[in-house]
């Protein structure tokens, strides 16, 4: 794959997917910015959810995130007594090529979700043959996995992999983010920030201008920090302790931290990293929870950056956040009542041009101008 001209996500399809009825397939169209604007049970987390369950597709483990997820009929529209079969297409592109993934995913005795189909194809802009691979079914993981030297299956299995969705809610305690881990430990960030001492470790080693920036932005949402203190022990195992700006020279540890404060320096982590360790598309459920106000405006700085090398797709309901970003880049994810569905409607800015004159998107959101409100 060309760095200068990577594959993109493009669009995606589903149907019979959770709240989205096979009869009305969901399409949303994708940018390098991309917010998912939506109330509670509107379907946002279920499009978030169905990126995880490719990524679990991706890595071998997809039965295993349906035996987690406790029953095949949590996935399935209204059980699959009413929904058959998962369709879902997942479309990248380029300037010149066209990759696509289309799957079915079925029910199968006792309570399991099986994959019935797969097939990838290729397209080269300009050239009217589109080369489809029909993939030999696995049925329990996906044929991507397999050893191949098909150059197409290689490219997309590649970009897939490289899809990955963060969630930051648990910062209790006794939560892996505020955990020691070992400092080799660190290719990439964890989904949930298990790994983030080592991960900021390697970052201070390798990348200190990224590392440096990263305390930058710590610094404008928390005064009193001064840096970070990671230091391995002498099992290889680092923690994130860190100093205030106090002239001694205590050292403090990751309980001294928020919840809040604990978030943004995962949300900083994972938007700030080198273009080069960075994921192909990151998505991010909900990351202005526990964010004070301020706060929510540097995360839409670093969600800026970070769409420069990347594609960034946000699920939010906070008003505040919605503010930072242009119309095109929001998407209204909403509950279709007559249907009995999740729809999805992307912001047309000329439409809303007389309302923007006088109110912010976040405004009109909250008036249920823009729809998606409860």
């Amino acid at each position: 794959m060309n760095i200068k001209n990577p594959l993109r996500l493009k669009q995606i399809r589903i149907s019979g997917f959770k709240s989205i009825s096979p009869r009305c397939p969901l399409s949303i169209d994708f940018s390098n910015i991309n917010v998912l604007l939506g109330a509670n049970g509107s379907g946002k987390s279920n499009i978030i959810s169905f990126f995880k369950m490719v990524s679990f597709m991706m890595s071998g483990s997809f039965q295993s995130f349906v035996e987690k997820a406790g029953t095949s009929q949590l996935f399935l529209y209204y059980g699959s007594k009413q929904t058959h079969v998962i369709k879902a297409q997942l479309v990248f592109e380029n300037d010149t090529a066209s990759d696509q993934y289309n799957f079915e995913l079925t029910n199968a005795t006792p309570d399991r979700l099986i994959i019935k189909s797969e097939e990838v194809s290729y397209w080269i802009k300009g050239n009217y043959r589109n080369l489809t691979l029909p993939l030999e079914v696995n049925f329990k993981e996906s044929a991507l996995t397999q050893r191949t030297s098909n150059q197409t299956l290689l490219t997309i299995r590649k970009i897939l992999t490289n899809v990955k969705v963060y969630q930051f809610h648990d910062s209790s305690l006794e939560s892996s983010i505020r955990q020691s881990c070992h400092k080799d430990y660190s290719p990439y960030l964890q989904s949930e920030g298990n790994n983030l001492a080592a991960f900021l470790y390697r970052l201070k080693t390798d990348y200190p201008i990224n590392y440096n920036q990263i305390v930058s932005y710590v610094r404008q949402i928390m005064p009193q920090f001064n840096d970070f203190y990671l230091e391995p022990n002498d099992k290889g195992y680092v923690m994130l302790k860190w100093t205030d700006r106090s002239p001694n020279d205590y050292v403090m540890l990751p309980a001294q931290f928020s919840d809040g404060t604990i978030r943004f320096i995962a949300l900083a982590t994972l938007l700030l990293q080198p273009q080069n360790t960075m994921p192909n598309v990151i998505i991010i459920d909900e990351p202005e929870l526990g964010l004070h106000p301020f706060a929510i405006t540097q995360l839409s700085e670093m969600i800026k950056e970070a769409s420069m090398h990347t594609q960034v797709i946000i699920a939010t309901q906070s008003p505040g956040l919605v503010d930072e970003f242009e119309a095109h880049q929001i998407t209204i994810v909403e509950r279709d009542e007559e249907q009995d569905t999740t729809i999805a409607r992307q912001l047309n800015a000329k439409e809303l041009a007389d309302w923007l004159e006088n109110y912010s998107l976040g405004e009109l959101w909250d008036k249920n101008v823009l729809g998606g409100r409860p």
